[in-house]
């Protein structure tokens, strides 16, 4: 292996390690905020608009709906952190979390308020933006899942 392949493996490295990083701070932290009054009414528009999650929150209530999606995300993410010492159990915090992001964003399809009305090509509401960062982490579940599973597959 040249001084090059060394160095983009490296790069490749700190990439997956940085990924992993921010996708387990963002659950961490976002899910935290799920046992906030706030954030509970900052995610109303998207549970009520979305059929499952109307059903869910209709039968169980916003706030203990919030709080479940809040332990999921914090499970989550402490499994994906998991990956030193326990990459098929990271592996599947990973997909999970996969799972989820994919649920987030068909939002966008059924909350009205994650675009602006008024316009005549589709523009994203500050309700569309908060949604669709939700592909990047998606993406970066997808890759930490490989990660862990070809971790643990050698192991």
């Amino acid at each position: 292996m040249g001084p090059r392949d060394t160095t983009i493996q490296n790069l490749q490295t700190a990439g997956a390690a940085t990924l992993r990083f921010g996708l387990v701070l963002n659950l961490l932290l976002i899910g935290r905020l799920k046992f906030e009054d706030y954030e509970v009414d900052n995610i109303r528009p998207m549970i009520v608009s979305s059929p499952p999650f109307a059903r869910l929150a209709t039968r169980y209530g916003e706030r203990r709906l919030a709080r479940l999606i809040g332990i999921s995300e914090i499970l989550f993410g402490s499994l994906i952190a998991a990956r030193p010492f326990a990459p098929r159990a990271s592996a599947f915090g990973s997909l999970a979390a996969a799972g989820m992001f994919a649920v987030t964003l068909s939002f966008l399809a059924t909350t009205p308020e994650a675009w602006q009305e008024k316009r005549r090509e589709p523009k994203l509401s500050l309700v569309g933006q908060f949604l669709v960062k939700d592909i990047v982490l998606l993406g970066a579940a997808v890759v930490t899942a490989a990660e862990a599973l070809r971790e643990g597959w050698r192991s």
